[in-house]
């Protein structure tokens, strides 16, 4: 399986920040229900947001009333995290520059660790290993990612101009099995993945943004535009009242720590 870590997972989304935040979806409620409960979170357990990009996950923890801390190694996205109000200001997440492989926590000290979105930029076992440092005895690992559920015809429609992409089967295959390396990891034990609905109501120029977000989407002008005008003509023939519904399927990988 392809090495994500090694194709600059941290510059290849310069510029990225602002179509990311606006545009990237976030998680379904059901998903972070189970993540608390199953992980035993409370008000004011700490979380480490691991490559936290533009904080889409880490300001929904915090609003459940953890403690976040969001490493990010990338500046632009950082600064937009910090940037972006949450719904209660005195429990805004804190973010600082680092690494999934070398985060600068103190040993001992997070409740859980999770990775949103990221973890398949890793490289796994350095960085399972550093979460299982900064952790707290019988902490968690959290990994979530959401992906297309093209059993729906509009979302398959969308994810076949998306696969047209310069490399989108180099980065959407190992996506898919990374969180294998939790499950098997010999660090962690009672693993398990839980799957749940989502979905995201878009207009046409949310659809562009959507697809243009992924750090593989064309960015030559020629390629670009014929991406643009496919995702154009399939947000037409889909749309109903100026919308599509992409939908997802949210998968949770937990592991606790020996």
């Amino acid at each position: 399986m392809p090495d994500l870590s090694q194709t600059n997972p941290t510059g290849r989304f310069a510029g990225l920040a602002k179509i990311y935040s606006k545009c990237r979806p976030g998680y379904p409620q059901s998903a972070l229900n189970f993540i608390l409960q199953h992980c035993d979170l409370k008000s004011g357990s700490l979380l480490v947001d691991v490559g936290s990009g533009t904080g889409i996950s880490s300001r929904l923890f915090a609003e459940r009333g953890l403690q976040v801390v969001g490493i990010e190694p990338n500046a632009d996205m950082r600064a937009s995290a910090v940037a972006t109000p949450g719904s209660h200001e005195e429990i805004r997440p804190t973010y600082r520059e680092g690494r999934a492989e070398a985060t600068g926590l103190p040993t001992g000290s997070a409740d859980a660790v999770l990775a949103a979105q990221a973890f398949h930029w890793f490289e796994p076992e350095p960085a399972l290993r550093e979460f299982q440092r900064i952790l707290k005895p019988a902490g968690w690992v959290i990994l979530v990612w959401n992906e297309r559920d093209e059993r729906d015809p509009f979302t398959a429609a969308y994810g076949a101009i998306v696969r047209t992409a310069p490399e989108a089967a180099a980065v959407e295959g190992p996506r898919a099995q990374a969180g294998q390396a939790l499950l098997r990891s010999p660090l962690f034990q009672n693993a398990t993945r839980a799957t749940f609905a989502n979905d995201q109501t878009i207009a046409e120029d949310g659809l562009l943004g959507r697809a243009f977000s992924a750090s593989y989407a064309p960015r030559e002008p020629e390629q670009a535009e014929a991406f643009a005008a496919a995702l154009r003509d399939v947000f037409a023939r889909y749309q109903q009242a100026g919308k599509v519904v992409i939908q997802y399927e949210t998968s949770v990988y937990l592991g606790q720590r020996l």
